[in-house]
């Protein structure tokens, strides 16, 4: 037909059942399966056709059916015991916020995906899912937390699988009546929308409210009938499209998600960007304070003083960097608005970049994000570890263990990934309130109360439950693909509840190596089909539509899973979610993950299905290198580096076989009792891991670590029309016109051989070139074995430093001395960037 327009008719909810409609809106629901059964009980088939959305749910029941719930007094009596734990959420006013972090300043959150539910597709992967969990824990701890990111009305892209497993991409254009997001409104009752100047054109961008708990998320939009057509589609993909496309999305993520901020009249006085994707925030940032009278400098301290910024990503593919020609097209007019020059504002940026041969200099995002913050984070252990390694270039000088990067490993939302079954059990042990004291490591003791046959039963429920699940959703996939009668029929016989059953899903970035299961068939086949303790696979995941080696890899299993040894035994699920997901984590015996040693940032699938008390089985990589304590699951592999890929590629895969065979297998199947047995395993997951790696412990970290400190050193450097800040910036400038004029020589008296607790003299002279010997820190370096201690040498006046050196321990030693400028209120002492190491005299 041809469609002249469209139409909305709201449901009239029946008054005793009226504020559905009012919680369809607050994504507390999310993470709320009891809120969700809610929705699910008006029509189970609408439910799950439209993905779980309640709003649309709620459009597309009939009358009839709501007038029938609203006089049943089973579903009025969950419904209102559901809205009063709304209720009592949304009014907490004790809050962790309100008792550990009083006065804390507010937060403003940037993030290109967020994956909340995946009835808002607007998330490709781990990525977004930590954001959204972030959210949800910053909502739950009561912080006063603004996010800001993206509303793509094509989402990311809905995975299809051809009949020979290779990935197909489709892109479902979505109907914003019916998502749980309304305009955002002004004070003025207005809605709310900013403007952008992005090549020489002004872009219009509409903003998006959504609830999730207490806080809200503002989602930038360009989809309007002021834009042109290519403007409208700035908003159309999450990923798509080439260079061009994301620097202008990355503009309007900043700059309009800034103004957004501003037009709302939202509070922030702590910025975190979450990837480089956002750090054109600063540029935004950075104007506001030139517009009103500060210099360029002066504004970059101040902006920087108040930023975090959180790198995700050791492998080089994940930090964009463009071309000065392309940044020029997109950002061009940007050093006129901000009183400097190109070359100014670009170096701040720099990352010179072989491209095609030639060494040429480039605008990285995570160079940017790291010179526009005053402090910077990993999400794991060894990522930190890795992140300084990566970027010590940018403190030249400097040893990788200096570099003022940190950590705070990542977590998830216990509630969103934990099913309401496991959820139920743990609170026959653990204390009422224990949903809101998630990182409490004892409490988390309780858990040895729990029976094995508990445990086994709930299990084992989940393990059904996710069975159904996968052969509904590979027989759907058969039937699109004109699959034989037969083979139709034998999804009905997929994989069985009574096998070991693991499970992989992830991106299928190809440092995941998601097909080493494969690396001896043989092997693998043995395993697989041994009568007595037969084990099976579920994979999933996604690779990036321009990803062919990623998708190569899809192909791979897929073909495998239909080889005769691997049918119904190995399967790969089309089209990875958040429902997916939740299946998945909640449904298996083991969770697999076997990246590339180091390039695991820090993942974190795994955490989940320990929440459900299934064990990782993994690299010790990320999370899991701190997670595993020879109790909670098992490691792959070995703790080292190596120089041939393939060796390292035959190691892991020998180790995985191996311990599958000697421990994983023999222990499932086994009939110990107390810690060799299965449940010990079970039960030392969901113990260690809860809390340990809850997004709750990870929020809080970031308060402590980062939200509390930079808010109160960002107040302190803008105190006085950024006093501090123009202190700063005047004497970084003088330092560096005369670092190349100083000069540092220093003589150290060592014996060849000494014995522990012995002293060395070390003297150093001093050219200082005019800065104040106070303003210098001049230190002896001692390395011991890539240890590094460090020793001040006092000043002695007319610019010589000296001290006597102890050496505490034995082992060789190497001896420099370096100075190093500082002045009170720096961020760190690197910040300047400059070091010097002596020459000796």
């Amino acid at each position: 037909m041809n469609v002249i327009g469209k139409v909305t008719v709201l449901p009239q909810l029946p008054p005793s059942i009226a504020r559905l409609s009012e919680l369809a809106y607050n994504l507390y629901w999310s993470w709320t399966p009891h809120a969700q059964m809610l929705y699910q009980d008006l029509d189970p088939v609408i439910w799950e056709r439209f993905q779980r959305n309640p709003v649309r749910t709620l459009l597309e029941v009939s009358q009839a059916r709501l007038d029938a719930l609203a006089a049943d007094s089973g579903y009025l009596a969950r419904y209102k015991a559901v809205m009063a734990d709304f209720d009592a959420y949304m009014g907490k006013k004790a809050t962790w916020a309100s008792r550990n972090a009083a006065g804390m300043a507010p937060v403003a959150y940037f993030s290109m995906e967020y994956g909340f539910h995946e009835s808002l597709p607007i998330y490709s992967g781990g990525l977004g899912v930590l954001a959204g969990d972030h959210c949800k824990s910053a909502s739950d701890l009561g912080l006063p937390f603004t996010a800001v990111g993206m509303l793509f009305h094509q989402g990311y892209f809905r995975q299809l699988f051809d009949r020979d497993g290779w990935q197909n991409e489709a892109y479902d254009e979505m109907d914003l009546t019916t998502l749980p997001i309304t305009p955002a409104r002004t004070a003025s009752g207005q809605e709310a929308r900013v403007a952008v100047r992005i090549a020489g054109r002004d872009v219009s961008v509409r903003v998006w409210n959504l609830n999730i708990g207490r806080i809200r998320v503002l989602l930038l939009d360009t989809n309007v009938p002021e834009n042109s057509e290519e403007d409208r589609k700035l908003t159309a993909r999450l990923y798509g499209g080439n260079q061009d496309l994301r620097v202008q999305q990355y503009v309007l993520l900043g700059v309009a998600g800034i103004r957004a901020l501003r037009a709302l009249d939202i509070p922030a006085s702590v910025y975190h960007m979450n990837e480089g994707h956002a750090a054109l925030l600063g540029l935004e940032r950075v104007r506001e304070y030139v517009e009103a009278g500060l210099d360029f400098r002066t504004a970059l301290e101040t902006v920087a003083s108040s930023t975090l910024f959180t790198t995700h990503t050791p492998v080089a593919a994940g930090n964009d960097a463009f071309t000065y020609d392309l940044m020029d097209r997109y950002i061009g007019e940007w050093p006129g608005r901000l009183a400097t020059s190109r070359d100014e504002l670009y170096g701040l940026a720099r990352h010179d970049q072989n491209w095609d041969g030639q060494t040429v200099p480039a605008f990285s995002m995570t160079v940017f994000a790291l010179r526009m913050s005053r402090a910077a984070n990993g999400v794991s252990e060894l990522h930190g570890e890795v992140s300084r390694d990566m970027w010590k270039f940018l403190y030249p000088g400097a040893e990788a263990e200096e570099v003022p990067i940190g950590h705070v490993t990542n977590g998830a939302h216990n509630l969103t990934f934990t099913s309401q079954a496991m959820r139920d059990l743990l609170s026959t042990v653990l204390p009422k309130d224990w949903t809101e004291r998630l990182e409490d490591e004892k409490m988390w003791t309780a858990v040895e109360k729990l029976t094995d046959q508990q445990l086994s039963g709930v299990q084992l429920d989940m393990k059904c439950e996710m069975i159904t699940f996968i052969r509904a959703r590979m027989r759907e996939q058969m039937l699109r693909n004109g699959a034989s009668a037969a083979d139709v029929a034998a999804t009905d016989t997929l994989m069985s509840e009574n096998a070991l059953t693991i499970g992989f899903a992830r991106r299928f970035a190809t440092y995941k190596r998601a097909t080493l299961l494969f690396r001896d068939r043989e092997r693998l086949s043995r395993i697989v089909n041994d009568p007595e303790r037969p084990v099976q696979f579920v994979f999933a995941g996604k690779a990036h539509p321009a990803d062919n080696p990623g998708k190569a890899f899809i192909q791979e299993i897929y073909k495998m899973s239909q080889e005769p040894e691997f049918r119904g035994k190995i399967v790969i699920l089309e089209n990875y979610d958040m429902n997916v997901a939740r299946h998945l984590v909640q449904g298996v015996d083991i969770w697999l993950n076997n990246p590339r040693r180091p390039l695991e940032a820090s993942g974190t699938s795994g955490m989940k299905a320990s929440f459900n008390g299934s064990p990782n089985f993994s690299v010790l990589d990320g999370w899991w290198r701190e997670g595993y304590d020879s109790t909670n699951g098992w490691p792959i592999g070995e703790e080292r580096e190596y120089a041939d890929l393939n060796v390292q590629d035959d190691a892991d895969a020998y180790s995985l076989y191996h311990t599958l065979e000697s421990e994983i297998v023999p222990r499932y199947y086994g009939h110990a009792t107390g810690d060799a047995s299965w449940a010990h395993s079970v039960r030392r997951a969901i113990q260690t891991v809860s809390p340990r790696f809850s997004m709750q412990r990870q929020v809080i970290d970031y308060v402590q670590q980062y939200y509390l400190p930079i808010g109160e050193r960002g107040q302190q450097v803008a105190a006085d029309d950024s006093a501090r800040a123009r202190a700063i910036a005047g004497w970084k400038t003088w330092v560096r016109q005369q670092w190349p004029h100083t000069h540092l020589t220093a003589h150290a008296d060592l014996p060849a051989t000494c014995n522990p607790g012995q002293t060395a003299p070390v003297v150093a002279q001093v050219n200082p070139a005019g800065i104040g010997l106070d303003e210098l820190r001049v230190e002896a370096v001692l390395n011991r074995g890539g240890h590094l201690t460090r020793v001040p040498l006092k000043n002695q006046g007319d610019g010589t430093f000296s001290a006597d050196v102890p050496l505490k321990e034995s082992g060789l030693y190497s001896v420099g001395v370096r100075m190093i400028p500082e002045i009170g209120g720096l961020s760190n002492e690197l910040e300047v960037g400059l070091i010097k190491w002596a020459t000796a005299r």
